[in-house]
C-alpha cells in the first residue's frame, strides 16, 4: 500500500480509522532519556505529530509539562480522551508542524522535542520549513529525538537517511547519539533508526 504522507491523508487516516501507525511500543530510546541513568530533568516538552498522544500522555506522567501537536483533529479528540483517561494534563494543539512558532497555543522554549515518525513523510519543501521552525522554538540547551525509517521501505512511507539528517541539523545541533529504533521496526529489511540532539548556542 502507498502512502501519500500529506496532511489532508493523515485527517482522512483518523476520520476512517486506517492508521496502521498507532499501537506501537514505546521507544525505548525516549525511555532512557526520560528514566535511564542519565534521564534529563523533567522540563517543557513538545511532541510533534503527535497522534492519539502516547509519547506525550508518557511525559506528563513523568512530570514534564507537555505541548502534543498534530494536524489531524480526530487524533487530538482521541488523545485528549486518553489524557483525561490517565488523569494527566497534555496540551494537545492542533497545528501544521511546519508553521509551530506562528501557531497558537503551541509556545517555545521547550527543553525536549520530540519527532516519533513525523519528518520522514514530509516533502523537501516542508522538511526546510519544519527545520527552522524547531530551531524558533527550541530552548537554547534543548534535546531534539528524531525516530523515523531509512528511505526504501514497503509501507510507502519517504523515510530519511543519516546523511539529510545530519546535513539538515548539524550546522544547529549536535549529534549525540544514533541507532536503530526496535520499537518502530518491524521487518529487520525496513529499519527504523533513533537521532539524538543539543542545540547549539
Amino acid at each position: 500500500m502507498k502512502i501519500r504522507t500529506k496532511p489532508r491523508f493523515f485527517q482522512l487516516a483518523y476520520r476512517i480509522g486506517l492508521t496502521p501507525w498507532d499501537g506501537h511500543p514505546l521507544s525505548s530510546n525516549l525511555q532512557e532519556l526520560i528514566e535511564g541513568p542519565a534521564a534529563l530533568p523533567a522540563g517543557s516538552a513538545i511532541d510533534i505529530g503527535c497522534g492519539t498522544g502516547d509519547a506525550a500522555i508518557y511525559l506528563a506522567r513523568h512530570g514534564w509539562q507537555v505541548t502534543g501537536v498534530d494536524i489531524a483533529a480526530k487524533a487530538l479528540q482521541q488523545a485528549r480522551a486518553k489524557a483525561a483517561a490517565e488523569h494527566v494534563d497534555v496540551n494537545f494543539v492542533r497545528a501544521d508542524v511546519t508553521r509551530l512558532s506562528s501557531a497558537a497555543g503551541v509556545g517555545g522554549g521547550f527543553a525536549l522535542l520530540l519527532d516519533t515518525g513525523c519528518l520522514h513523510g514530509m516533502s523537501d519543501d516542508a522538511r526546510d520549513r519544519y527545520v527552522g521552525e524547531l530551531d524558533a522554538v527550541a530552548a537554547p540547551d534543548g534535546r531534539l529525538l528524531i525516530l523515523a525509517f531509512l528511505p526504501g521501505g514497503q509501507f510507502g512511507v519517504r523515510g530519511i537517511d543519516d546523511a539529510e539528517i545530519h546535513r539538515r541539523f548539524t550546522p544547529r545541533w549536535r549529534l549525540l547519539s544514533a541507532g536503530d529504533e526496535a520499537a518502530m521496526t518491524v521487518y529487520a529489511n525496513y529499519p527504523a533508526r533513533h537521532y539524538l540532539f543539543e542545540r547549539r548556542d
